[in-house]
């Protein structure tokens, strides 16, 4: 199914993926969210769109992604918050779900997260990958410890009883978006966006999702150390 026309009227669903360096795996990514959108189509003839943000990547991701059909734009500025904060603000869709694009995250069934935000029960679902199915390998035994102790944190700090508060799939209405600020531009972004949809009082869900590894060998984004002391900093001053 190819991307909704930008010139229409409405756009039910942007699936939104940041790229950074992602050549042998986006296209993977791009065929599952053109399959999810060519379901809700034919389902509920609801429209979509696959918007990729590409951070400035040295390989060919963001043209593979173009010749996928996709809606490409740049973020010149590093930073995962940083892509996903400009992708949030240009998607098309009354319903925005984001995820990596690294082939981990299966985008070809998301109705756990769209559905429930579509019919306006939710604000914002985030992923519980602890809870879904873990391939083996997809997670590091840093990340099983420090997710969940960092998880624990936010809970304590902020009151918001997710579990995974690091997951990379999430869903959010665009309507509840604009009620919320946010300023962070890394990895505690993840963070930042469950904090700040509790201030802001929105209706905040957790579903279970699978984590498979990567189709193909990939540079690694994530720093343990730097990224797990982001988010604890955030914790502490939020």
């Amino acid at each position: 199914m190819s991307t909704q026309n930008i010139f229409e009227d409405k756009v039910n669903l942007t699936i939104l993926m940041p790229c950074l360096n992602e050549e042998e795996n986006i296209a993977f990514s791009i065929r599952q969210a053109q399959s999810y959108l060519s379901s809700i189509s034919a389902r509920f003839h609801h429209t979509g769109e696959i918007l990729i943000v590409d951070n400035n990547s040295t390989d060919n991701s963001a043209a593979i992604a173009k010749d996928c059909g996709a809606r490409v734009i740049s973020e010149l500025r590093p930073g995962y918050g940083r892509a996903l904060r400009t992708g949030l603000q240009e998607a098309y869709g009354e319903v925005i779900i984001f995820g990596d694009a690294d082939s981990t995250y299966d985008f070809s069934d998301l109705d756990s997260i769209y559905l429930p935000l579509a019919d306006n029960k939710y604000d914002f679902i985030t992923g519980d990958r602890f809870a879904g199915q873990m391939e083996d390998g997809a997670m590091s035994w840093s990340h099983k410890l420090g997710v969940p102790f960092l998880s624990w944190c936010g809970r304590v700090k902020f009151g918001v009883k997710i579990h995974d508060w690091h997951c990379g799939v999430r869903g959010i209405r665009k309507d509840a978006l604009e009620k919320c600020k946010f300023i962070t531009t890394g990895m505690e972004f993840a963070t930042e966006m469950i904090a700040e949809a509790r201030r802001k009082g929105l209706r905040i869900g957790e579903v279970s999702v699978p984590l498979r590894k990567a189709k193909t060998e990939r540079e690694e984004k994530l720093r343990t150390i730097r990224d797990g002391f982001r988010h604890l900093w955030y914790i502490m001053r939020g």
